[in-house]
């Protein structure tokens, strides 16, 4: 191989990108639409692509952003301490439903990391235009836009291929895809494929021996239920361009044969989803106009993997639904600077969630068990914003939106119809009205102050409110087997849904001040200060009723089992990031520090007790080094000791840790190729927002399973990726 020259000059007949829409970008403070959120671009994303098959994972380095643990590629994010539904996340502008009462299948998962091109977090203050339903913000991925030939009459085509390998866990995968376009029609395809075996930790964290009985072995430092396979994607595209307007359709395909869980009590055995996006944009004299319309059917089932005891017959459980929605907004120009958003949304969702029936007598025969039968939610939104330029300096912010939520549920029935675990819960939730209506409305206000090319400052108010998911809702059964399997946040325990719950209400403040070298990237410092109140926060509290035994309510070690209820909460924290070009040094190219730091409280203002799953303060601190086409880094982590824990949950404190990571990647023109090492010193650390390991052994109680068992960070893992494209 050649050596490692940099990037030629490309053919004089390249592709190129159409995008009509507004795409937001970095840039220097001034320059950046107020509210446009923090954006990261495909050589952003390049590096972290190597070392993760979790399209998440990608986000980690933006402010504010943190991971809450999963399977290796559905892991859930987090923005200020607010996580899953509480974020909304849209994927190529789809609003993507988790189908699972795990959220095994979350929105991210439905793409593969090497198919993002771009991504742009809003954290606290979010815009009415990109928000709605949600309280911690918005996430939105997007996989490249159309190609075409650049010239009349011109025909281009270009391919790509890729393949890594990484060594915790054997992980590896593949990706491919084409494009065949003239300057009016584009055609692509695009596929990738994803396997690892089970991690490992830094050292032992538990005994070695049978997973379960009559299962494999674990060692001492195996991660189990941590593996996956097959995990597929394909995805089709055609767009067509004309006279200022762009028409997209777009089809994927997924299916993951399995995902192990180690903070859940089952894995998932297979997912099936095919999703069709139809969208078009186009400008007039007006301004801009944009719609899409969408759909996503999923069939999704969970049961016992290969390091959980079987019990013998398995636990079977399945899923379908259905996502189907609607948008369209407009961008008008109003006299001078000012800029005028218009839109509306709707979004139908159906879910249906019942367990086969096993063997041939006892509880859990001889019918299906119905968790949720013919649910239901449907939200249909309204929004106007105003973007007004007062002078050079000063720029607002204004936007209003309102969205009605409506749910509902049919009637349920356990395993056995004639058996009183069953029927008493069952006849309470069908005796129930479980027709509930939502009329939510949010508002934003921000205005950003330029004194000078060198400072910008912003400062806002916003309102936002997000209605209860339909497992927060109808879940019914307190017998202990079946609410462990009513869990989307891993702490182990057990969760039994109120169809009564109220929509949550944030109310958040919000302060940035950005300071930066005038000319360009010579450097730049910025920091995020925020506080948020939430109304009617959905928390939980200890189940005292139906099967749930007295003892539940006051243990203080031990699973337990919980009902989701409305109380308050607040949260404030800071976020400061930042970045110094240290200049060339000799012959060893130029150097570049980045730095980011974090901090998060939580509090349930109604009880006093620490919300679950708040990331601890931590840092990150990265010495890069660009010489030619070669770009190196070190990258120091460092997250302090967990102490501030969820005692209604009886989570787990986690001790403080810091890990090296080292990077490296050169270009050629038609090949990359990325190379790195994670955790350098094998440092054995227990992740914060990994939840309680629960992922081998008899799990479906909450008696035989070691309690106190956080999930573990990966161990050492070297990685090597190489790409294609010509």
């Amino acid at each position: 191989m050649a050596p490692c020259r940099g990037l030629a000059a490309p053919p004089a007949e390249e592709p190129a990108a159409v995008t009509l829409d507004t795409v937001l970008v970095s840039a220097d403070a001034e320059e950046t639409p107020i509210g446009a959120g923090v954006a990261a671009q495909a050589a952003d994303l390049a590096p972290a692509r190597a070392a993760t098959s979790d399209a998440a994972a990608l986000l980690g380095d933006l402010p504010g952003v943190s991971l809450y643990g999963a399977g290796g590629i559905s892991s859930l994010p987090v923005l200020h301490g607010l996580a899953d539904d509480r974020v909304r996340i849209q994927v190529d502008g789809m609003d993507l439903m988790p189908a699972c009462p795990n959220h095994m299948n979350s929105a991210l998962s439905y793409i593969a990391p090497e198919r993002i091109e771009a991504a742009t977090v809003f954290a606290g203050i979010t815009p009415v235009s990109a928000g709605g339903d949600s309280l911690a913000g918005t996430i939105q991925v997007r996989s490249p836009a159309p190609e075409f030939a650049t010239t009349e009459g011109a025909t281009v085509s270009h391919a790509r291929a890729g393949a890594y390998y990484r060594s915790n866990g054997h992980a590896q995968g593949y990706n491919l895809g084409a494009t065949l376009a003239t300057d009016t029609v584009s055609l692509s395809y695009g596929e990738s494929d994803a396997r690892a075996d089970n991690y490992t930790a830094g050292k032992a964290f538990k005994a070695a021996g049978a997973a379960a009985p009559g299962r494999g072995w674990l060692a001492g430092d195996e991660v189990g239920s941590s593996a996956y396979r097959g995990a597929r994607n394909r995805d089709f595209g055609l767009a067509v361009r004309r006279a200022g307007h762009l028409f997209e359709l777009d089809l994927g395909e997924q299916q993951v044969g399995f995902e192990g869980f180690p903070n859940q009590r089952m894995d998932m055995t297979d997912n099936r989803s095919r999703l069709a996006n139809l969208h078009y944009t186009g400008r007039y004299g007006w301004g801009e106009l944009e719609a899409r319309v969408y759909r996503q059917d999923v069939r999704h089932a969970m049961d016992m993997g290969p390091d959980r005891f079987s019990y013998g017959f398995g636990m079977p459980m399945k899923t379908e639904a259905a996502t189907r929605g609607a948008q369209i907004k407009g961008s008008v120009a109003l006299t001078g600077d000012d800029l005028l958003r218009v839109g509306a949304e709707l979004q139908n969702y159906d879910l249906d969630d019942w367990w086969p029936p096993v063997g041939s007598a006892g509880s859990m025969c001889c019918e299906a068990f119905w968790n949720v039968r013919d649910g239901r939610r449907d939200r249909a939104g309204l929004y106007a914003e105003w973007e007004a330029r007062w002078s050079p300096t000063w720029v607002s912010l204004l936007g209003l939106r309102g969205d009605r939520v409506r749910a509902d549920a049919g009637t349920v029935q356990g395993y056995n119809t004639s058996m009183g675990i069953w029927t008493t819960d069952a006849a309470a939730f069908n005796a129930l009205a479980r027709k509930r209506t939502n009329h939510n409305w949010d508002l934003t206000a921000l205005a950003r102050y330029v004194p000078d090319p060198a400072h910008s400052y912003e400062a806002g108010y916003a309102r936002k409110s997000r209605s209860p998911n339909l497992y927060e809702r109808y879940p019914w059964s307190t017998n202990a087997m079946a609410a462990l399997m009513n869990n989307f946040v891993g702490d182990g325990n057990g969760y039994v849904g109120n169809p009564d719950l109220k929509p949550e209400v944030a109310h958040t403040l919000s302060a940035s001040a950005d300071w930066h070298a005038p000319a360009g990237d010579g450097w730049q410092l910025k920091a995020t200060a925020y506080l948020t109140y939430v109304d009617d926060f959905i928390d939980a509290r200890r189940c005292d009723s139906g099967q749930c035994s007295a003892a539940n309510a006051t243990k203080t070690e031990g699973f337990v089992i919980l009902q989701y209820a409305n109380q308050d909460a607040r949260l404030y924290g800071i976020d400061v990031a930042g970045h110094r070009a240290l200049g060339r040094l000799g012959g060893y190219g130029e150097f570049t520090l980045k730095g980011a730091l974090s901090y998060v409280r939580g509090e349930n203002r109604r009880t006093g007790n620490d919300l679950y799953h708040i990331m601890p303060l931590n840092a990150k601190l990265t010495l890069e080094q660009r010489l030619g086409a070669w770009t190196n880094a070190v990258e120091l982590q460092s997250v302090a000791t967990k102490t501030k824990v969820s005692t209604v949950r009886n989570e787990v404190p986690t001790g403080g840790y810091t890990l090296v990571n080292l990077r490296s990647r050169c270009e050629w023109k038609h090949t990359s190729v990325d190379l790195g090492v994670d955790n350098l010193f094998d440092r054995y650390y227990e992740l914060p927002l990994g939840g309680a390991y629960v992922g081998q052994g008899m799990s479906m109680s909450t008696a035989t399973l070691p309690w106190g068992v956080t999930v573990p960070g990966m161990g050492r893992s070297l990685y090597l990726a190489l790409n294609l494209h010509f």
